[in-house]
């Protein structure tokens, strides 16, 4: 069985002085560049999602800009498939599921962000298609949220969102944990 990286919306818009600064992805960042290393190390597939905004009154993630681009610590080498999206589900209007299959892939590890949208929605997608997920916890980050009166803190948030795909969608482990199960 194959096992394929896909790293989401590492993009610098997400990073401090971003246009939409996440709690955390310095550290989730260092720690998908680690995962990714050992995926590389091992020639095994990788691939790198990039969300281009396109509504209407969208302020980050916008064509053309810096923001957009994927940060430095993990950008694609050659040959590393870059997938463009407009939407938080990654396989939505791309072709990641034909790669993903292409390269006979059946457990798909995850990292990237944001937890609460791109990262849940894309690993539920991946589950309902018939792949095995692995999130990579700590190599994601999000943000704060508010629900009317009520502010929902960053860390509540990731580990919300982390407790609710660890059953069934995926196993949830930290960066440590993949690299060693990897070694």
């Amino acid at each position: 069985m194959a096992c394929g990286l896909v790293l989401v919306d590492v993009q610098n818009d997400y990073f401090p002085g971003g246009s939409m600064e996440l709690a955390g992805m310095e550290e989730a960042a260092r720690n998908a560049a680690e995962v990714l290393a050992s995926f590389r190390r091992t020639a095994a597939p990788a691939f790198h999602i990039r969300h281009v905004a396109t509504r209407p009154g969208s302020t980050f993630f916008l064509p053309g800009t810096a923001g957009a681009d994927i940060a430095e610590i993990v950008v694609p080498l050659k040959g590393e498939p870059v997938l463009e999206k407009h939407f938080p589900n990654s396989f939505r209007e791309t072709t990641l599921a034909d790669l993903l299959r292409e390269n006979d892939v059946e457990e798909i590890v995850f990292c990237g962000a944001m937890t609460h949208m791109c990262i849940d929605t894309t690993v539920r997608a991946a589950f309902d298609l018939g792949f095995r997920c692995v999130v990579v916890g700590d190599a994601c980050a999000t943000r704060n949220l508010r629900f009317g009166d009520v502010l929902v803190e960053a860390a509540q948030v990731q580990a919300a969102f982390l407790a609710a795909l660890a059953s069934p969608f995926a196993r949830v482990i930290s960066t440590t944990e993949l690299l060693r199960e990897r070694a």
